[in-house]
């Protein structure tokens, strides 16, 4: 079943122009609207679902600069700052707090990774220190397990994924942005290759500026206009438990993750643990994903079924006056898998015997969108003048997301970027780049 999220209204008037479209309403489309709206141009934000139904309630909500990628880190940066403005700028919680987050392991790799990581941070001042066996046992009291050591991430964080894309989408109304659910963008309207309009399926926007962040349908939207965006997802499961007793706010092990949320309940995962379905997308660009796959993917099944014929990697063709394939799946919605969650609810309640007996409210799958290198792509699309890309999180986009927003928003202002954009280039993929695989 799908995660609760906040339901917010509709704007039912579609206007006939806007400055900027932006498509997708989770968490990077919602705050690059929020911020291009804050900076008085009109914005239309576009969802075929409802805003902040896929990815962007269906993770963690980690919200961390810890072990981030080299390149990810000044946007990390940008994203905790953008984080700490929302509630002040809308008036409203978005979940956000400077909790700290924990890490634990008996693994002396993983130990010796961390602590070669913060000679990767120090440039960038992040507050972080590693804890001895004693502290790390201490932090993190686990049954029958002997922590080598572990890490503090002091200014890191979390927000509430059900709530914080509908409440920044709702905050973008604040400054004139107006929000259209249940209305998927089918394509775009181009004269003599640069963006004209947005074909939706209520009616064409007038504009020249559109940002596509679409998540996992991000690929798909662009290959109508031969925009080659190297996109693959992996399947994943999490569960929420209901509230519970307190054992922390957000901890990790390599046996399982915890976040507490702000009703006392806990998000329960496995880092690392997917299913990568075989796509026809994914057949396509299999040659660019392999060596991010095998490097991050500790426990990686391979599988096929309805995601080969139906959803955001299968094959389609479609124009602007008919069903589109965004309007046939509003919401990317796959299931959870049973074995995954049985080794969710086995490794934490042995690892943590205060966690006997809890009680599941909801568990979900979810498609989290990947690039070959792990690192977003946030970039003009070459060759459509006006088209701009902003997706690609692989699995740690929620927490980064108002960083790749504000970044986003920036390129399509044509203001000064926030971060150099070079890293986030879509071309780095068929330029000859080296494609280096980033940090989980």
């Amino acid at each position: 079943m799908s995660p609760i999220v906040k339901r917010i209204q509709n704007d039912q008037e579609l206007p006939a122009k806007a400055d900027v479209v932006v498509i997708g309403g989770g968490i990077i489309g919602a705050t690059a609207a929020f911020l291009l709206a804050e900076r008085g141009l009109s914005v239309a934000l576009v969802e075929k679902g409802h805003v902040g139904g896929e990815q962007s309630s269906r993770n963690w909500g980690w919200c961390r600069r810890q072990n981030r990628d080299e390149r990810e880190l000044p946007l990390s940066g940008v994203a905790l700052q953008v984080w700490d403005e929302f509630a002040a700028k809308i008036g409203e919680d978005v979940g956000f707090r400077r909790c700290g987050l924990l890490y634990a392991t008996d693994n002396p790799r993983q130990l010796a990774e961390w602590e070669a990581w913060r000679d990767t941070a120090r440039p960038f001042n992040v507050n972080t220190r590693m804890l001895s066996a004693k502290e790390a046992a201490a932090a993190i009291p686990a049954n029958g397990r002997r922590w080598l050591g572990g890490v503090h991430s002091i200014d890191d964080g979390k927000a509430e994924p059900a709530i914080a894309a509908p409440t920044i989408a709702n905050g973008a109304r604040k400054f004139g942005a107006t929000i259209h659910q249940e209305c998927a963008a089918r394509g775009l309207d181009l004269v003599n290759g640069a963006v004209a309009g947005v074909i939706t399926e209520k009616g064409t926007i007038r504009t020249q500026a559109v940002l596509c962040a679409g998540g996992a349908w991000t690929s798909m939207f662009c290959r109508q206009y031969g925009v080659l965006f190297p996109q693959a997802s992996v399947r994943q499961t999490a569960l929420r438990t209901r509230p519970t007793k307190d054992l922390g706010e957000a901890i990790y092990t390599p046996q399982c993750a915890l976040t507490r949320r702000q009703d006392g309940s806990y998000t329960l995962a496995i880092s690392g643990r997917a299913t990568l379905d075989i796509t026809p997308q994914g057949l396509r660009y299999a040659r660019w994903f392999m060596p991010m796959f095998l490097a991050r993917l500790k426990a990686v099944q391979i599988g096929i079924g309805e995601s080969f014929f139906h959803g955001p990697e299968a094959f389609g063709s479609w124009n602007g006056d008919t069903l589109s394939p965004f309007e046939r799946m509003r919401v990317l919605d796959p299931a959870p898998s049973r074995r995954t969650i049985a080794a969710i609810l086995h490794r934490v309640t042995e690892q943590f015997p205060a966690m006997a007996g809890i009680e599941i409210a909801d568990s979900w799958g979810a498609y989290v969108d990947c690039t070959p290198d792990a690192v977003p792509v946030i970039s003009p699309a070459d060759g459509v003048k006006g088209l701009y890309l902003a997706a690609g999180g692989s699995g740690h986009g929620f927490g980064l997301g108002p960083g790749i927003g504000h970044l986003a928003a920036d390129l399509v202002a044509n203001d000064t970027p926030c971060v150099d954009p070079t890293p986030f280039r879509l071309s780095r993929f068929v330029d000859g780049s080296k494609v280096k695989v980033g940090a989980i």
